[in-house]
This record gives structure tokens, sequence and C-alpha cells, in this order.
């Protein structure tokens, strides 16, 4: 046997066809070429997606003895196409195994091997004779390399139908699962035997077309309330067994041998379909929701900042200040979630946040750099309103205690992530904690949130200390949700 160059155009097409007829196969298919006179070697291996495959894995093994392919061993030896039983590890059961030659310019260079259960086997062998022919037929195909095009169909899974129509436009056969779906469309009578022209259906025009330009091709159908995927395939086969010519359907030749068949495969998606529309309504609905919360804390905010600059006592209007700036922070959370997927952008909400105290709380004669850097970290919502939370009363309580009387400096928010693990950090240049600071002992009702979330909600640990630069640094870290609590 010659060996395949590794760019064999031949091979390439053949590789293109392995998967779908895998699937009609409704068994394993390996490609191998024979290296030494006792060694094969796997070039390309394709798993059904219609039956559970013999391999659950992709082979490690790259290699293989001709003496355990008794098949493969016929084939090699010159026969036209051979299949016989084999013992494969992990398996009670023999499997069978078919093998036919690949030849490019009438010199064998590879063989394709069909193997499938015993049970599979003798599925395929009761099934019938019209369908067992159009498989041979396109088996022929996929070995001489003219079925490359099937690459570009989507897979038959174990839930699709078939449908079979010959040069006659008569229904030779029709699965099980084809007739349980031609019956949701009200066809309840037997099909097979029955003209293409008496289906109101999409197949006709399919066929049609399948037969006037012979390439394989999918289309998308409204059947009265179902959405019908088709993967449309003419298959070709020798002049010799096409039955009489008629009229109405025409035979289109190429070469010596013709299209004798469509075999359409149709899978029913609306259920699939109806399943993410809905969810794409209740994503719309729940960020129409997240978008009016949004809008309802602004005004409470507003309600709050009028409030406040009616109020006569500084200590009231301090208060009620912090309470809108607490507001808003949860406010961006809901503006992220109005607009975004459920996990959110750490640093992005850190910026935000830091815009929002930066317009409303520094006095524009004073000058202080505001700064968030760090990774990208991505919380799920309700991890990431919490730490919102915590980000606006640590800029806030820097800006109080160490900002005071029109002082300049800066403050940095930075975030890092390792692994699951999330440090906040945030270091300050003001006036720095007292001597006798303690953050157990402290009343702020600020740090006492932050405390609380961080310990309750966030199940991680929270500290604040003086740097060695005579900085303040708060230092927050937790571990990433698993699973989103929002």
């Amino acid at each position: 046997m010659n060996e395949p160059s590794s760019h064999s155009a031949l091979i390439d097409r053949v590789i293109a066809g392995m998967p779908l007829l895998a699937d009609l196969e409704r068994g394993d298919l390996l490609l191998y070429r024979q290296i030494s006179p006792t060694t094969l070697q796997l070039v390309a291996q394709a798993a059904p997606h219609s039956v559970p495959p013999i391999y659950a894995a992709p082979l490690q093994e790259t290699t293989a003895p001709v003496a355990d392919n008794p098949a493969v061993a016929a084939v090699i030896a010159g026969r036209p196409r051979a299949a016989a039983p084999r013992q494969l590890a992990g398996h009670r059961s023999p499997i069978m195994q078919r093998a036919y030659p690949i030849r490019d310019a009438g010199q064998p260079v590879a063989v394709l091997v069909v193997e499938k259960s015993l049970v599979e086997h003798e599925r395929h062998a009761v099934r019938r004779r019209p369908f067992r022919a159009a498989l041979r037929d396109l088996h022929n195909m996929v070995t001489e390399g003219e079925g490359a095009a099937l690459a570009a169909l989507s897979p038959f899974r174990e839930v699709d139908g078939i449908l079979l129509v010959d040069k006659r436009g008569q229904i030779t056969y029709v699965s099980s699962l084809g007739s349980y779906l031609f019956r949701q469309l009200g066809y309840s009578e037997e099909l097979i035997g029955q003209s293409i022209d008496r289906l109101e259906s999409a197949d006709k025009a399919l066929v049609r077309r399948a037969f006037d330009h012979p390439i394989p091709f999918e289309e998308e159908f409204m059947e009265g309330e179902r959405i019908w995927i088709r993967k449309v395939i003419p298959i070709r086969g020798p002049l010799a067994r096409l039955p009489r010519r008629i009229e109405h359907w025409q035979p289109n030749g190429f070469g010596d041998a013709h299209i004798r068949n469509v075999m359409i495969l149709i899978h029913d998606a609306t259920a699939a379909r109806r399943k993410v529309e809905e969810q794409q309504v209740r994503h719309a609905m729940v960020q129409e929701i997240h978008h009016r919360v949004k809008n309802n804390l602004q005004t409470v905010a507003s309600l709050l900042r009028i409030q406040a600059r009616r109020q006569p006592e500084e200590a009231g209007r301090r208060a009620l200040t912090d309470a809108t700036h607490r507001i808003l922070s949860v406010a961006v959370v809901h503006e992220f979630l109005s607009q975004h997927e459920q996990r959110i952008n750490l640093r992005s909400v850190a910026q935000r946040i830091v815009q929002q105290v930066r317009d409303s709380v520094i006095d524009q004669q004073q000058q202080i750099d505001l700064a968030v850097d760090g990774d990208t970290i991505f919380l799920p919502a309700h991890q990431t309103t919490m730490v919102a939370l915590v980000i606006n009363e640590l800029l806030l309580n820097a800006l109080e205690h160490g900002f005071g009387e029109g002082r300049s400096g800066s403050i940095r928010i930075s975030c890092h992530e390792e692994g699951d693990d999330v440090t906040l950090r945030l270091v300050d240049d003001g006036a720095g904690l007292p001597d006798t600071f303690s953050l157990e002992a402290s009343n702020s009702l600020g740090l006492t949130i932050v405390q609380t979330i961080v310990t309750q909600d966030l199940r991680g640990d929270f500290q604040l200390q003086q740097g060695e630069a005579g900085q303040t640094e708060a230092l927050v870290r937790f571990r990433k949700a698993v699973e989103e609590r929002f």
C-alpha cells in the first residue's frame, strides 16, 4: 500500500466527509494507512452523534497491529471490502468491523474502517433495502473523495428523522422518527411509496433543488408551528441501478454516475429554539427590572440630597449624604446588570463609584488624585453589590478623615486576583490613623458597615493599618462566590 502524502487532497476530502457518515452509520469511523507489513497508523477518527461511540475518547495509540484488525487485513490483501467481528478491550461482546480501501489514481493509499456494536450492526441489517443501498452509495462517495461538502452540515443526532426520495420522486424510506415528525404535521398515512409531490411541506422544493444542483445543503423552515432544520444530501449511484426515467424527474448525470437518491435528515429544533427565545425574554425582563431598580434608587438618592440640603445640622446633613452615596453605589451595580451579564467587572464598578464621589463630594479647589488599577475580575451580582458598598464606605472614610480642611493628596484603589482569592486594597496619603486607633474599638458607622459586609456577606477579612511610608492602607480579602445568589 502506498503511503499518502501528508497533504493528499484525496485524504483531506475523505476526512471531511467522515463525521456525518459516522452519524448515519451509527458507528465510529477510523482512517488508517499501512506503514509496515504488520503495522497501521491512525490518520483520522470520527465519533457518531447518533449513538454512544465505541471509543469514549479520541484514541491515544496512533498505531495498531494489522493482525488485530481482520477486516483491514482482508482489504490490504486485495478484497474490495471486508467485514469481520473484532474483540475490543473493555467490551464484553465483539464489535463489527467493516473496511473499505481508499484509492488514489488506482493505487490503495488508506483504509476507511467502520466499527459498531453488534446490536447496531443487526439493526442496520433489517432496515429497508433502499436506505441500505443509499447509505452504501454515500459511503462510496466519501471513500472516493466526493463527500467533502458534508463537512458544512450540522451533526445528525439520535432524535433526527430520515426521508429518502428516489429519481422518480417517490419516497422509498422514512425512519420511525421521521414518521413521527411528519405525523406532527398531520401526515398520519404511510409515506413510503407516496410521491414527494403529495407533501405540502418544503421537502418537494428541496428535493428538486438537490437533483438540479447536486451539492449537500442545509435549510431551516417553519412547518406549521414547528421549526425544522433539514440537511439535504444528493447521493449518486451507478447508472445501471437507476430506475426508468420519468418525465417529471429527469436525471442529472456527471461522469459515469448519476444522482440516484436524495436523503433528507430532519431535525425538529422547535423545543430548543423556544427555550432560547424564553431565555432571551427572561433575560430582557431581568435587565428591565435592574434598569427600573437603578432609576428608583437614583430617585431615592435625589430625595435624600434635597433632604440633606434642608437639614440645619451638620451631623444630619452628613448622615443623609452618606446614605445617598450608599444608595448610589448599589445603583451602579444595577446599572451594570441592566446592560450586561450576571457577572460584573469589579474594576469597572470601582471606577464608576470613584467618578460619582469625585463629582459630588470633592471640592473642585481640592487637589485629590483618585485612581483605580489592578486585574480584570468578574464577580456575581451579589458579591459585586457587597464590594461596591465596601469601596464606597472606604473611599468616603478616607476623604472624611484623611483629607479634611482642604488637604491634597491621592487615593489609590487596586483589585487583584489569585485563583479564587480577591484582594481589594485602598491606600491614601492623607492625615493617617491616630496613634490610639483600634478597628475593634472604632465607632465609625462606615467602618462598621465594612466589617459586617466583609465578615458576614463576603466571608473574608478586613484590615485597616498604617503603612511603612505613613500611608493608610485598607485591605479586604475574600473568595469569589461559586454560584450566583442575587
